[in-house]
């Protein structure tokens, strides 16, 4: 595979990035009721039966996220509130103890999500000032 040329961006479209995310979003959720036997089996499963559904809330924000900047709208916390009310559905159907990890997990995620998407638009403005 060749080097990509000096100054070309390696950022995935929005277009890519959304369909990645479903894709990824519909084989963990698959993955996940497939072994929600195996999840609701202990204290440990359960935890990560959790672990996985707030993965299932970043794809989802992901998607929803790329979705609504294909049709040049803002993202905001509705959003977010549509990712986590998904995330916990998909974690009720494993155990209940599920939602409860899955909503601690979420928050973590979403903050640390935050934190990069500050840092991504800061530096995306220093850049448009300086230009």
């Amino acid at each position: 595979m060749a080097a990509p040329a000096a100054g070309r961006s390696q950022k995935t479209s929005a277009g890519n990035s959304m369909l990645y995310s479903f894709l990824l979003f519909i084989i963990t959720l698959s993955l996940q009721q497939m072994y929600k036997e195996k999840l609701a089996s202990s204290e440990v499963y359960t935890i990560l039966g959790g672990f996985i559904s707030s993965l299932l809330f970043l794809l989802a924000l992901t998607f929803i996220g790329n979705w609504q900047e294909t049709l040049n709208n803002r993202t905001g916390w509705g959003a977010v509130l549509l990712s986590g009310i998904i995330a916990t559905i998909a974690a009720s159907a494993v155990h209940r103890v599920c939602v409860t990890t899955c909503f601690i997990f979420s928050i973590g995620i979403l903050y640390e999500v935050n934190k990069l998407s500050a840092t991504v638009h800061q530096k995306a403005e220093v850049k448009k000032k300086a230009s």
